[in-house]
């Protein structure tokens, strides 16, 4: 009877230190500006390295709403890595997945990586050049809804403001 009550005890503590994560990275980017250049080459290291790696490859990125799939795998990563770009704040998808993001750093710890690729960090924190034009046509498409937007503008800010790379290719 001992033995049984220390095996549920044990079986118990090895679920808790079970990892709670599904996915060791998640990389949020924008589809036209990385899809087969710099986020592959990042996607291939990490795989080498044995770091499972969520990354859509278009196949949920039809839309521009978050699919429910992409929210789930932010949810069941350890870390996200931002990759910051030209048309980045275009799309709802990608300003969805940076709130998202940020809400899971406050909430579980999530540790997320900025990398701006071929764009200025200052762009994204001030929301200046195609940031700026992006948000203007968010304001308007969602003037019935602007706390998501401003919502949106805090997310990338925040983000922005982290430790990350600045990468220049052009």
């Amino acid at each position: 009877m001992a033995s049984m009550s220390t095996e549920k005890a044990t079986s118990s503590l090895s679920f808790l230190s079970t990892p709670q994560w599904k996915y060791d990275v998640f990389l949020s980017f924008r589809g036209e500006d990385t899809l087969y250049s710099f986020k592959d080459h990042l996607y291939d290291a990490l795989k080498q390295k044995d770091i499972f790696t969520f990354k859509d490859d278009g196949k949920l990125e039809t839309v521009q709403l978050i699919a429910p799939e992409r929210l789930k795998a932010i949810e069941e990563s350890r870390f996200v890595i931002v990759i910051f770009s030209k048309n980045y704040a275009s799309s709802t998808r990608c300003v969805d997945e940076v709130a998202k993001v940020t809400r899971c750093m406050k909430e579980t710890g999530m540790t997320i990586v900025p990398i701006f690729y071929n764009v200025d960090p200052s762009n994204v924190r001030e929301q200046i050049g195609t940031f700026a034009k992006d948000f203007v046509e968010h304001e308007e498409h969602f003037k019935e809804n602007i706390e998501k937007v401003q919502t949106w503008r805090a997310a990338l800010r925040e983000v922005a403001n982290l430790d990350g790379w600045h990468l220049q290719n052009e």
